[in-house]
């Protein structure tokens, strides 16, 4: 089943999917390819990429040290081959030892998660988003970082956004 999954996505022809986080004009997030593999991955899978983005880059033994409740080290290392077959991550050799990292920039991931979690739970109002997040993060604001997100707010209005 594997296989055929990342047979198909690997099929899709790149140019026929619209980025949204390019510039497309469609903002559906399931036209992200990133969000497309992401649905396709288990449990640990997720964990697994979630510790490469935190970590930027590590080594098997690092990911499973990094891993709440491991399983096996040579689990670890057939789901970093399994990744690397869905192409969610590559590696690279150095002092005989496999280095992995993901495959899409942390920054294009990053968006396009907070284009998902926009359109699902705000309906892509960032007013919203930006609201529930003051409220929730448990804990008030540095006059600092209130000075910095006034100032991205002014950039973004002479911007026309």
């Amino acid at each position: 089943m594997r296989r055929k999954s990342a047979a198909f996505m690997a099929a899709i022809p790149q140019k026929s999917i619209p980025d949204p986080l390019d510039g497309g004009a469609h903002r559906c997030y399931f036209y992200s390819m990133v969000l497309i593999l992401q649905h396709k991955l288990s449990r640990r899978e997720r964990q697994i990429l979630d510790v490469l983005y935190r970590l930027g880059r590590a080594t098997a033994a690092e990911v499973h040290q990094a891993l709440p409740d491991p399983p096996g080290y040579s689990a670890v290392r057939a789901m970093l081959r399994i990744l690397e077959e869905k192409k969610h991550i590559r590696h690279e050799e150095k002092d005989l030892r496999y280095v992995f990292m993901p495959v899409v920039p942390r920054e294009k991931a990053r968006r396009s998660a907070v284009r998902h979690v926009l359109d699902t739970f705000f309906d892509g109002s960032p007013e919203q988003a930006v609201a529930t997040l003051l409220d929730v993060s448990g804990r008030d604001l540095t006059t600092e970082e209130l000075d910095r997100l006034a100032a991205l707010i002014e950039k973004a209005r002479q911007e026309g956004r």
